[in-house]
């Protein structure tokens, strides 16, 4: 990583500055740099180093004081960080803590942010689908929000090209609703998988149920081999960060290709506190950054700027970035910017037992699992809730957790024990959250955090379309998998408030007409040209497919057009 000390006036002017270190900013810095531009990029986080840097990777569970589980006290200290999966004993310091990440709620929020160079690229769940015209259409056709101002023929060939850099394993179905992509072979399915796949398919026509289409390497394709990659190891502790490369992220990917070009300078531990704006030329200057150590401000100048902090931080941003011309915030004459907020629901399904196959097992920890896609809403249907719901889940066989709550002891049950147990499957949905102009992120100046900022206040719920579409969710999912063959199945409802899914998108929407939307078709702000953003923040609305292939393709493409305006003098 190039990580510089720089302090004259020279040294703190740039081509471009990057705001944040994750899956778009990752690639913001590649295209920029690659295309012949200085680089600053600027992450509020600490320091993670490719390899070194996971120190928990290569550990077993029994060589953590707590095998890797919640402890008591982690809930005492973090009662909203320990409220849900993502933090553990295993990767407590890859995310900021409650008393750094203070935040208030209206109505609950769950806000997972991580304090490292690369953001949620170390940990997230790396299912990477794209939105279809199915999706970039429904909000004009249904008089909902605003139209994108994009369609699927717009960013089809950044997809590919994103694709092929990142590494996307998945099989191609020829959906209209979910687009194939250019994909490394597939990752294997289970036996009980398979043969719930053959069943589903035969008595539900139009569905399908296939292996999930996840950024890790099935192999190694040249452009993955460049960067030093190399393929998935099924080790499946991809949230601790990957020694070997094999899944997409910052450091493994777009990182190492930025720095190849020599013109990226990283600087971690910076808060980015304000986007500078000059009022005579209309764009904005720079940033103003305070050092989250020492607590020193610093200004850095740049013809163009990405923000792309990740959705609350980068709209966060641009809301305290004030002045005379942006007295609510910097590009938000429409007042749409902290509106719309959006995220996946979830904790919602059924499993049930397979019975039978016991000769059967599985290799390895597939880092993966099926994926069945949308297909309610489709064509002429027309269900009690607007768009739908996809499926995520796999098969497996029990444990030796399947005793602990037995009465039995001795020889016996230890010998039962060392085989394992029935099959079981399980699917959980994951369905579309409608962009709601009431569901809002406001900035509360009373009370800043360590750095001065102000705190980030959520007003945002789940409304009757989700809660009708839930409905459904659990419903189908007992029905699929009775129908195909599973015993004992039962319906789970475990509860799902914004922010749970990560998938925070909305808040500075794309749009056609400035009156409505914060950002025009190549993620500029409307009213100040050289700032763009291409982050969850951007999106007008969620579709029901996990979204970080979407950010990439956006962040490519715009940086694309970016370097052309800035080539013509436009910018």
């Amino acid at each position: 990583m190039a990580n510089l000390n720089i302090n004259s006036a020279q040294e703190m002017a740039f081509d471009a500055i990057v705001i944040g270190s994750g899956v778009s900013g990752g690639w913001a810095a590649k295209e920029l740099t690659e295309k012949g531009l200085r680089v600053l990029m600027l992450e509020r986080g600490r320091a993670l180093e490719h390899v070194t840097g996971y120190e928990n990777a290569m550990k077993a569970p029994w060589e953590l004081q707590y095998a890797g589980r919640l402890t008591l006290k982690q809930i005492e200290t973090h009662p909203k960080l320990s409220r849900d999966y993502p933090y553990n004993e295993m990767t407590e310091k890859y995310w900021m803590t409650d008393s750094d990440s203070l935040y208030k709620e209206e109505k609950r929020f769950d806000w997972f942010r991580p304090n490292i160079v690369g953001g949620k690229s170390i940990m997230w769940g790396r299912q990477s689908y794209r939105l279809s015209d199915l999706d970039f259409e429904a909000n004009l056709k249904e008089g909902v929000a605003v139209d994108w101002p994009i369609r699927y023929a717009d960013i089809a060939p950044w997809y590919s090209y994103v694709e092929k850099f990142a590494g996307i394993s998945g099989e191609k179905l020829g959906l209209p609703q979910l687009p194939d992509g250019e994909f490394l072979p597939p990752m294997d399915m289970f036996h009980v998988e398979k043969e719930v796949k053959q069943r589903l398919e035969k008595h539900f026509p139009g569905r399908h149920l296939t292996i999930g289409r996840v950024a890790n390497l099935s192999e190694a394709a040249k452009e993955q081999l460049g960067v030093g990659r190399s393929r998935c190891q099924y080790r499946n502790k991809c949230n601790l960060g990957c020694p070997f490369g094999a899944y997409f992220s910052t450091q493994s990917s777009t990182l190492p290709a930025a720095s190849k070009t020599g013109l990226l300078t990283l600087r971690p531990d910076s808060v980015a506190t304000q986007v500078l704006y000059n009022n005579a030329s209309q764009r904005a200057t720079g940033v103003r950054v305070r050092d989250a150590v020492t607590l020193q401000d610093r200004e850095y100048s740049a013809k163009i700027i990405f923000v792309c902090a990740s959705t609350i931080s980068s709209t966060a941003l641009l809301m305290n970035s004030i002045s005379d011309r942006f007295p609510n915030g910097l590009g938000n004459d429409s007042g749409q910017l902290g509106h719309n907020l959006m995220d996946h629901h979830f904790r919602i399904g059924a499993s049930g037992t397979w019975e039978g196959d016991l000769d059967k097992y599985y290799y390895g920890r597939r880092a993966n699992g099926i994926y069945i896609p949308r297909y309610r809403n489709l064509g002429s249907e027309r269900r009690s809730y607007a768009r739908g719901f996809g499926y995520q889940g796999s098969a497996s066989r029990q444990g030796w957790q399947r005793n602990v709550a037995e009465l039995s002891f001795g020889a016996e049950l230890k010998e039962a024990l060392t085989h394992p147990g029935d099959w079981t499957m399980g699917l959980t949905g994951f369905g579309e959250m409608l962009p709601y102009f009431e569901n809002k992120m406001t900035l509360d100046n009373t009370s800043p955090d360590k750095w001065g900022m102000p705190v980030v206040v959520f007003d945002a719920e789940l409304k009757e379309n989700e809660k009708n579409m839930r409905i459904d969710m659990a419903n189908d999912a007992k029905e699929m998998l009775e129908t195909s063959g599973l015993k004992n199945v039962k319906i789970y409802d475990n509860g799902s408030f914004p922010g749970m899914a990560i998938h925070e998108m909305g808040t500075a929407r794309m749009g056609r007409d400035p009156k409505t939307s914060v950002l025009n078709a190549h993620n500029q702000l409307h009213s100040v040209p050289n700032v763009f953003v291409t982050d969850g923040a951007s999106m007008t609305s969620a579709s029901c497919v996990n979204p970080s292939l979407t950010y990439m393709a956006l962040t490519a493409r715009a940086a694309d057009f970016a370097v052309q305006e800035l080539k013509k003098g436009a910018l």
